[in-house]
């Protein structure tokens, strides 16, 4: 007759486990893993919910203006509180006008000085310039609008701006008056404002580029211009402009500093040095001093357009974005 049979002990310690894991996982782990499930799944829906109340509360609160004005309170320029008619179109053109100005001025300083500190910077002096260009980022918006007023109106109003309306006065771009406020010097404010946040992103992004890519650039003989050009860029090139994109929102809706020293002329001029408005500021300005539900409305009704006006830039950005990582797949 055959023996009794050897036991394996590796299988009877494996039944065991399977016997005794569902208890313990049902006695200690299964509970606290549900209410966490459900705490963070609150917290998802306590976001779309606070945003579906913003969005409810506008188009609430604007229902009178676009009753009395329709889609011609988009193509308006008329502002005119006493009278009760509302146009939007000064504050739309000066909010993507300096924005877009902005951010020509501020993505090339804040590239270069992302290069600059991961590629040129010596070790001792990196840590310290990444604290102090974060630091800009921290800067209370009022700060900077005071600084504005005492420091760079003076510096565009007797320098700057007569220098430009001398040289390119021509363009049309810079002509005028030169009062020192104005939709540039809004946009430098601007600029100054939304320069870390692409310098920091970028900075980030261009410390992921594998060492062994640059290495092998520099030792075919490329110089670190073409490196940065060829290598660096191309690689980082969505998380770049992510950064960008994330520094457009910003300046679309900042309000106190451009308020300061943008002029809050609701009108639309060519030249860039000549005063405006954006929508932010006008809201600021305003709407502790409206009198009448359609000139609260219409302030309201503009305030809509510019959450419009950042959900439509966010989802052009993010739909760039899967565009280039698609490419970047293939």
């Amino acid at each position: 007759m055959p023996g009794p049979q050897p036991v394996d002990s590796a299988k009877v310690s494996l039944q065991e486990a399977s016997r005794t894991t569902p208890l313990l996982r049902s006695s200690s782990g299964e509970v606290p893993d549900r209410i966490f499930t459900y705490l963070m799944t609150a917290c998802g829906l306590a976001v779309l919910g606070m945003l579906v109340l913003i969005v409810y509360e506008l188009i609430q609160g604007s229902g009178r203006s676009w009753h009395a004005f329709g889609f011609k309170f988009f193509a308006d320029s008329n502002w005119d509180p006493v009278n009760e008619q509302f146009g939007a179109l000064p504050f739309v053109f000066g909010t993507l006008i300096s924005s877009l100005v902005a951010l020509i001025i501020a993505v090339p300083l804040a590239v270069g000085t992302a290069v600059f500190t991961t590629e040129m910077c010596p070790r001792a002096l990196r840590n310290p310039l990444s604290f102090f260009v974060e630091l800009l980022a921290a800067i209370p918006s009022v700060i900077y609008g005071l600084w504005a007023i005492f420091v760079l109106v003076p510096l565009m109003r007797s320098y700057v701006q007569p220098f430009l309306g001398k040289t390119l006065g021509w363009t049309g771009l810079f002509t005028g008056p030169p009062y020192g406020i104005g939709m540039l010097t809004g946009s430098l404010i601007l600029a100054v404002m939304v320069l870390p946040f692409v310098a920091s992103i970028s900075r980030d992004v261009f410390e992921t580029v594998p060492p062994m890519l640059k290495e092998s650039a520099y030792g075919m003989g490329c110089t670190t211009w073409e490196v940065v050009g060829n290598v660096v860029i191309p690689y980082t090139r969505i998380g770049v402009i992510g950064g960008m994109m994330l520094a457009l929102g910003r300046a679309l809706g900042e309000t106190m500093a451009v308020t300061f020293v943008i002029g809050n002329a609701h009108k639309i001029s060519a030249s860039l040095i000549a005063p405006g408005t954006t929508i932010s500021a006008t809201i600021a300005n305003e709407f502790t001093e409206a009198v009448g539900d359609l000139y609260t409305s219409s302030l309201i009704a503009i305030g809509l357009i510019l959450f419009m006006i950042t959900f439509v830039v966010l989802a052009l950005a993010r739909l760039m974005l899967m565009r280039l990582d698609v490419k970047a797949g293939k």
